[in-house]
């Protein structure tokens, strides 16, 4: 027998003069097997570095060992450490990620989880692309009887687990440091309302300045499509261009609130003794910014390694689960962006 190919099972029961399914038995040391048997099989496997052909056990048990991932964006660092978190997990259980992005496109969506369906994985963890409303295609692997994990954006007409922030009590927490810090007129740059996320992060601001006697403008709560640094620039103009201007802005996000610090130096409104600003997900870049960025860590590690285990021991337990919540907690980073 030539050494230069991987030897099979096959070959292991030709070699030693036995069927192919003793060779298998003894190789996972069934009961019926004789010790010498079971003893001289696994030598020669171990001698002749034998590798079982995991395509074919997993097919035989109807799984592949991969999970499904999709998420907003990948070169983003809150997804990043969600997708390194869910990673850990999974290859600490043998199991392999296959992840896709929507770009929050809610066609993309569709075509990934199509593909994924198609390509049998096992499971799937999912954050909803903000576009999402019909969710047709993420019911499609319950009703196969896959479980699914719904982390950070969630659609309630899904009746999967789900891994979130608390995202009242983080905004409520924000908003409240800048009251204790002597803030009065509190903006907050918020996402899309269609969007869980960002309805609980306003109703969290809101109830903060209800619950502190201060003033909500509408006018004061501008609302970002794609989340970005440059909506952050164009709604930090608009907000210090009205005739009753905040002192202070709660962004959605850390890269809206880079764009806030950025027109505010460029129209020279000091940080944070004329206007506070407060972020939201505590990215790398809001230690660098100058000066440092006030913000809420969503600790992204934790919610992709929550998010795999619970699939996982649904996986083990041939289960979908039910309707429960994981809130991971988050933690208020003060820096200098919100200290007068």
């Amino acid at each position: 027998m030539s050494d230069k190919r991987r030897i099979t099972l096959k070959d292991i029961a030709r070699e030693l003069g036995i069927s192919v399914s003793t060779a298998s038995r003894a190789l996972n040391s069934y009961s019926g097997i004789s010790a010498d048997t079971i003893k001289l099989v696994k030598d020669y496997a171990e001698k002749h570095h034998y590798v079982p052909n995991s395509i074919a056990v997993n097919f035989r048990k109807n799984k592949t060992q991969t999970i499904g991932m999709i998420v907003p964006e990948l070169v983003h660092p809150f997804f990043s450490a969600v997708i390194s978190g869910a990673i850990s997990r999974a290859n600490a259980a043998g199991y392999r990620l296959l992840i896709s992005q929507t770009d929050e496109k809610a066609k993309n969506e569709i075509l990934a989880c199509q593909s994924m369906i198609g390509g049998n994985v096992d499971g799937l963890l999912i954050s909803i692309a903000n576009e999402t409303t019909n969710i047709d295609h993420i019911q499609e692997f319950l009703d196969e009887g896959k479980p699914v994990i719904q982390f950070d954006k969630f659609s309630e007409l899904l009746d999967t687990p789900k891994v979130i922030t608390d995202d009242f009590e983080s905004a409520y927490s924000a908003v409240k440091h800048l009251i204790d810090q002597g803030y009065r007129k509190i903006a907050h740059i918020n996402g899309l309302m269609a969007v869980q996320n960002s309805i609980d992060r306003f109703k969290g601001y809101k109830k903060a300045l209800e619950d502190h006697g201060l003033e909500y403008r509408e006018e004061w709560v501008p609302h970002c499509k794609s989340i970005s640094e440059g909506e952050g620039l164009e709604f930090a103009k608009q907000l210090m261009n009205l005739p009753q201007r905040p002192d202070a802005i709660f962004c959605i996000t850390d890269l809206v609130a880079l764009g806030v610090m950025n027109y505010l130096k460029s129209a020279g409104i000091k940080v944070p003794e004329q206007v506070g600003v407060m972020g939201f997900s505590n990215w790398k870049i809001s230690e660098v910014m100058c000066p440092s960025l006030s913000t809420v860590d969503q600790h992204g590690f934790k919610i992709g390694a929550k998010s795999a285990e619970i699939l996982l021991n649904l996986l083990k337990e041939n289960s979908q689960g039910n309707h429960e919540t994981y809130k991971i907690e988050t933690d208020l980073i003060i820096r200098e962006s919100t200290l007068k």
